[in-house]
Protein backbone atom coordinates (compact mmCIF):
# COMPACT_ATOMS: atom_id res chain seq x y z
CA UNK A 1 0.00 0.00 0.00
CA UNK A 2 1.46 3.33 -1.02
CA UNK A 3 2.15 5.57 2.01
CA UNK A 4 -0.09 8.80 2.07
CA UNK A 5 1.43 12.05 0.72
CA UNK A 6 2.70 14.66 2.74
CA UNK A 7 0.67 17.93 2.02
CA UNK A 8 3.23 20.09 -0.42
CA UNK A 9 4.86 22.75 1.65
CA UNK A 10 3.91 25.99 0.49
CA UNK A 11 4.67 29.72 1.37
CA UNK A 12 0.98 29.52 2.85
CA UNK A 13 1.21 26.71 4.25
CA UNK A 14 4.51 27.73 6.60
CA UNK A 15 2.93 31.25 6.82
CA UNK A 16 -0.54 29.68 8.27
CA UNK A 17 0.84 27.40 10.36
CA UNK A 18 3.97 30.08 11.91
CA UNK A 19 0.59 32.61 12.77
CA UNK A 20 -1.37 29.64 14.50
CA UNK A 21 1.86 28.82 16.66
CA UNK A 22 2.00 32.59 17.49
CA UNK A 23 -1.99 32.65 18.34
CA UNK A 24 -1.42 29.44 20.80
CA UNK A 25 2.23 29.98 22.37
CA UNK A 26 3.38 33.81 21.39
CA UNK A 27 6.45 35.20 19.44
CA UNK A 28 8.91 33.64 21.44
CA UNK A 29 7.46 30.07 20.79
CA UNK A 30 8.51 30.81 16.77
CA UNK A 31 11.75 29.35 15.49
CA UNK A 32 12.38 27.69 12.54
CA UNK A 33 13.13 24.54 13.91
CA UNK A 34 9.71 24.43 16.25
CA UNK A 35 7.80 25.58 12.87
CA UNK A 36 9.59 22.70 10.81
CA UNK A 37 8.17 20.15 13.60
CA UNK A 38 5.15 21.71 13.52
CA UNK A 39 4.80 20.92 9.58
CA UNK A 40 6.57 17.87 9.91
CA UNK A 41 9.73 18.95 7.37
CA UNK A 42 13.07 19.24 8.14
CA UNK A 43 14.22 23.06 8.65
CA UNK A 44 15.99 23.34 5.84
CA UNK A 45 13.17 22.86 3.53
CA UNK A 46 11.71 26.18 4.95
CA UNK A 47 14.30 27.82 3.59
CA UNK A 48 13.51 27.42 0.10
CA UNK A 49 10.70 29.20 0.70
CA UNK A 50 11.86 32.07 3.54
CA UNK A 51 15.76 32.73 3.62
CA UNK A 52 15.27 34.02 7.28
CA UNK A 53 12.82 34.09 10.47
CA UNK A 54 12.08 37.52 10.09
CA UNK A 55 11.18 37.05 6.53
CA UNK A 56 8.37 34.32 7.63
CA UNK A 57 7.68 36.82 10.49
CA UNK A 58 7.11 39.66 8.00
CA UNK A 59 4.95 37.50 5.84
CA UNK A 60 2.45 36.22 9.18
CA UNK A 61 2.42 40.34 9.52
CA UNK A 62 1.48 40.44 6.36
CA UNK A 63 -1.41 38.65 6.49
CA UNK A 64 -2.90 40.17 9.42
CA UNK A 65 -3.14 43.43 7.68
CA UNK A 66 -4.11 41.92 4.76
CA UNK A 67 -7.49 41.51 6.79
CA UNK A 68 -7.67 45.10 7.83
CA UNK A 69 -10.40 47.02 5.27
CA UNK A 70 -9.66 50.57 3.78
CA UNK A 71 -12.16 50.38 1.62
CA UNK A 72 -13.55 53.25 2.98
CA UNK A 73 -10.79 55.78 2.33
CA UNK A 74 -10.87 54.32 -1.38
CA UNK A 75 -14.11 55.14 -2.01
CA UNK A 76 -13.27 59.07 -1.18
CA UNK A 77 -15.54 58.85 1.70
CA UNK A 78 -15.77 61.76 4.54
CA UNK A 79 -12.47 61.42 6.42
CA UNK A 80 -14.08 61.03 9.59
CA UNK A 81 -16.16 57.66 8.22
CA UNK A 82 -12.69 56.52 6.72
CA UNK A 83 -10.60 56.76 10.01
CA UNK A 84 -13.91 54.60 11.68
CA UNK A 85 -14.17 52.21 9.58
CA UNK A 86 -10.00 51.92 9.23
CA UNK A 87 -9.76 52.11 13.00
CA UNK A 88 -12.41 49.43 13.87
CA UNK A 89 -11.16 46.68 11.13
CA UNK A 90 -7.58 47.57 12.06
CA UNK A 91 -8.24 46.51 15.54
CA UNK A 92 -10.15 43.39 14.96
CA UNK A 93 -7.87 42.07 12.85
CA UNK A 94 -5.24 42.75 15.70
CA UNK A 95 -7.46 41.26 18.56
CA UNK A 96 -7.66 38.58 17.17
CA UNK A 97 -4.11 37.95 16.78
CA UNK A 98 -2.95 40.10 19.69
CA UNK A 99 0.63 38.18 20.19
CA UNK A 100 1.80 39.68 17.02
CA UNK A 101 0.67 43.31 18.06
CA UNK A 102 4.17 44.00 19.19
CA UNK A 103 5.97 43.11 15.57
CA UNK A 104 3.00 44.85 14.08
CA UNK A 105 3.62 47.96 16.68
CA UNK A 106 7.44 48.57 14.48
CA UNK A 107 5.80 49.81 11.21
CA UNK A 108 5.17 48.23 7.72
CA UNK A 109 8.98 48.15 7.04
CA UNK A 110 8.72 46.71 3.35
CA UNK A 111 5.69 44.90 3.75
CA UNK A 112 3.13 44.71 0.92
CA UNK A 113 0.00 45.05 2.77
CA UNK A 114 1.51 47.38 5.35
CA UNK A 115 2.53 50.00 2.88
CA UNK A 116 -1.01 49.50 0.91
CA UNK A 117 -2.85 49.86 4.80
CA UNK A 118 -0.62 53.36 5.40
CA UNK A 119 -0.82 54.69 1.75
CA UNK A 120 -4.60 54.56 1.71
CA UNK A 121 -5.23 56.34 5.05
CA UNK A 122 -2.55 58.96 4.18
CA UNK A 123 -3.75 59.09 1.12
CA UNK A 124 -7.22 59.58 1.98
CA UNK A 125 -6.89 62.02 4.92
CA UNK A 126 -4.50 64.51 2.01
CA UNK A 127 -7.16 64.16 -0.55
CA UNK A 128 -9.63 65.15 2.04
CA UNK A 129 -7.75 68.04 2.65
CA UNK A 130 -5.57 67.49 5.67
CA UNK A 131 -1.87 69.02 5.27
CA UNK A 132 0.35 66.29 4.99
CA UNK A 133 2.46 66.34 7.88
CA UNK A 134 -0.88 66.79 9.69
CA UNK A 135 -2.22 63.60 7.73
CA UNK A 136 1.03 61.79 9.01
CA UNK A 137 0.58 62.68 12.58
CA UNK A 138 -3.09 61.51 12.83
CA UNK A 139 -2.54 57.87 10.84
CA UNK A 140 0.35 58.07 13.62
CA UNK A 141 -2.11 58.14 16.42
CA UNK A 142 -4.66 55.74 14.89
CA UNK A 143 -1.78 52.72 14.95
CA UNK A 144 -0.53 53.93 18.08
CA UNK A 145 -4.38 53.76 19.74
CA UNK A 146 -5.61 50.69 17.98
CA UNK A 147 -2.22 48.86 18.85
CA UNK A 148 -2.72 49.43 22.25
CA UNK A 149 -6.09 48.46 22.39
CA UNK A 150 -5.40 45.29 20.74
CA UNK A 151 -2.54 44.25 23.26
CA UNK A 152 -3.91 43.20 25.98
CA UNK A 153 -7.71 43.39 27.61
CA UNK A 154 -8.84 46.22 30.40
CA UNK A 155 -10.92 44.52 31.85
CA UNK A 156 -9.25 40.83 31.98
CA UNK A 157 -6.45 43.01 34.02
CA UNK A 158 -8.51 43.09 37.04
CA UNK A 159 -9.20 39.41 39.33
CA UNK A 160 -12.92 38.29 39.84
CA UNK A 161 -12.37 38.01 43.71
CA UNK A 162 -14.03 40.63 45.59
CA UNK A 163 -11.93 40.00 48.61
CA UNK A 164 -9.04 41.63 46.42
CA UNK A 165 -11.11 45.23 46.49
CA UNK A 166 -11.06 46.04 50.26
CA UNK A 167 -13.56 48.89 50.65
CA UNK A 168 -11.04 50.42 53.23
CA UNK A 169 -8.45 50.28 50.80
CA UNK A 170 -9.65 50.52 47.25
CA UNK A 171 -13.58 52.44 47.73
CA UNK A 172 -13.88 53.30 44.80
CA UNK A 173 -13.58 49.39 43.02
CA UNK A 174 -16.43 48.02 44.71
CA UNK A 175 -17.54 46.40 41.20
CA UNK A 176 -14.17 45.85 39.78
CA UNK A 177 -14.37 42.15 40.00
CA UNK A 178 -17.17 42.37 37.61
CA UNK A 179 -14.87 43.32 34.80
CA UNK A 180 -13.45 40.34 33.71
CA UNK A 181 -17.30 38.81 33.54
CA UNK A 182 -17.95 42.12 31.09
CA UNK A 183 -14.66 42.17 29.27
CA UNK A 184 -15.94 42.38 25.89
CA UNK A 185 -18.47 45.42 27.12
CA UNK A 186 -16.09 46.85 28.58
CA UNK A 187 -12.94 46.86 26.03
CA UNK A 188 -14.63 47.16 22.75
CA UNK A 189 -16.97 50.22 25.00
CA UNK A 190 -13.28 51.84 26.07
CA UNK A 191 -12.01 51.47 22.63
CA UNK A 192 -15.63 53.19 21.24
CA UNK A 193 -15.26 55.52 22.98
CA UNK A 194 -11.82 56.86 22.48
CA UNK A 195 -11.83 56.31 19.10
CA UNK A 196 -14.99 58.98 18.76
CA UNK A 197 -13.38 61.14 20.95
CA UNK A 198 -10.49 61.17 19.13
CA UNK A 199 -12.02 61.63 15.36
CA UNK A 200 -14.40 64.41 16.90
CA UNK A 201 -11.86 65.90 19.01
CA UNK A 202 -10.19 66.35 15.55
CA UNK A 203 -12.88 67.63 13.74
CA UNK A 204 -13.38 70.21 16.62
CA UNK A 205 -9.81 71.32 16.03
CA UNK A 206 -10.38 71.47 12.66
CA UNK A 207 -14.05 72.39 11.81
CA UNK A 208 -12.47 73.99 7.74
CA UNK A 209 -12.09 70.40 6.91
CA UNK A 210 -15.51 68.83 8.17
CA UNK A 211 -17.37 68.57 4.86
CA UNK A 212 -20.88 70.27 5.15
CA UNK A 213 -23.82 68.30 5.43
CA UNK A 214 -25.23 66.46 2.13
CA UNK A 215 -21.68 67.63 1.24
Amino acid sequence: MARPRKPLLSRERIVTTALALIDAEGLPALSTRRLAAQLGVSGPSLYNHFTTKDEILDAVADTVIAKVDVSAFEAGADWRAGLLDWARSYRAALAAHPHIVPFLAQGPGRRPAGLKMADAAFGGMVEAGWPPAQATRVCAMVRYFVAGSALGSFARGFVDDPSAYDPADYPHLGQAHLLAEHQRQVDEGAFETGLRALVDGLALQHPELVPPQGG
